[in-house]
């Protein structure tokens, strides 16, 4: 976040806290109206890699867990970046505009896989820059988020993870109300005093929540090499291809999709306690260890937390999974927006 962005939202009312838009005044109402109503976003806290060159698209197909051939300005990917043992290192998602693309990911995890992916460029005409800052990105949800969304940029994107480029910017759809907006700095003050006079301003928390209530997973530092990419649901959220080429760790995401069944899988939950990312999870079929980790939470309208947990599918059907010890809060399961096929 740059400085001029942080102080015209704290002129707006925002705390911000190491970067971060935590709230506008009021957490616990901001989280209701997220919930409930028309909702307002900073999103300061992903980052973007650029990725430039003629060998560009090339390079990144090569790389990521998704197809990436044929890729235009009017559809973006969601897809992970693994490591050689196939385990999520970050997701995000991928866009174009114009001759340049963009991954967005969470700004704690955009120098090291910026670093990591500049490592196998080698001879290809390439090249990787932090491009956090050349725009601002938002979140908008709501039932009237599409109509906001047509009237800024022309038309809204008709389906899901269709794009609509504009002179300053785009918009992702990301579900059947919410959307991804990128504007260069200058416009974004007037499209944020636009939008704001319609709706709420909130913190990060609570798009986080909405992002877990859609069942969409976000690695993060905690959660870094523990999960193999359909233990997080991303086959099921169209976030993997298993018709495309090699890529790292794409043996044993073949593996785990064609041979035998998925032992771990990610579920919705709900906890009245507070949880984070990382935090073990424990049953009674696995005295001793843990049955899973916690992979994303956020604080839940009405108090609690919601998770998205990834455990031993026998330990969820069990019904008895408890919060960081075998005797901690019991978590309580909610259904997916998507179904599970194990």
């Amino acid at each position: 976040m740059t400085s001029a962005w942080s102080e015209y939202l704290q002129t707006r009312g925002a705390v911000v806290v190491d970067g971060v838009v935590q709230h506008f005044g009021d957490p616990d109402a901001e989280l209701a109206h997220a919930r409930d109503g028309l909702a307002l976003a900073d999103l300061s806290h992903y980052g973007l890699i650029a990725f430039t060159g003629e060998d560009a698209q090339t390079f990144l197909h090569s790389q990521i867990t998704n197809d990436l051939r044929g890729l235009r300005e009017d559809r973006a990917v969601f897809a992970g970046y693994c490591s050689a043992k196939g385990r999520l290192l970050a997701n995000f998602l991928v866009f174009r505009r114009g001759a340049e693309l963009f991954v967005m990911l969470p700004r704690s995890l955009r120098e090291g896989t910026q670093k990591r992916l500049a490592l196998f460029v080698l001879r290809a005409k390439v090249k990787l820059r932090d491009a956090s800052d050349e725009w601002v990105a938002l979140g908008l949800s709501g039932k009237q988020a599409t109509s906001l969304v047509a009237a800024r940029f022309g038309r809204a994107p008709a389906a899901l993870m269709d794009a609509v480029q504009g002179p300053d910017g785009w918009v992702v759809r990301l579900g059947e109300s919410r959307f991804d907006v990128f504007v260069s700095p200058e416009s974004a003050p007037d499209l944020w005093q636009t939008w704001a006079a319609q709706a709420r301003p909130v913190g990060a928390p609570a798009w986080d929540w909405l992002t877990i209530a859609a069942g969409v997973p976000v690695i993060l530092p905690p959660t870094q090499d523990h999960f193999v990419p359909q233990m997080v649901n991303m086959e099921l959220l169209q976030g993997v291809s298993f018709q495309k080429g090699c890529y790292p760790g794409q043996e044993i995401v073949a593996r785990s999709q064609y041979l035998g069944k998925l032992k771990r899988r990610m579920y919705l939950a709900h906890v009245e306690a507070q949880a984070a990312a990382g935090q073990e999870l424990h049953s009674p079929d696995l005295p001793g260890q843990a049955c899973g980790l916690v992979a994303n939470a956020a604080p839940a309208p009405g108090g609690g937390t919601d998770l998205l947990a990834v455990m031993q599918v026998s330990s969820h059907d069990g019904g008895k999974v408890h919060l960081g010890s075998a005797d901690g809060p019991r978590l309580v399961f909610k259904p997916l927006p998507y179904g599970l096929d194990g």
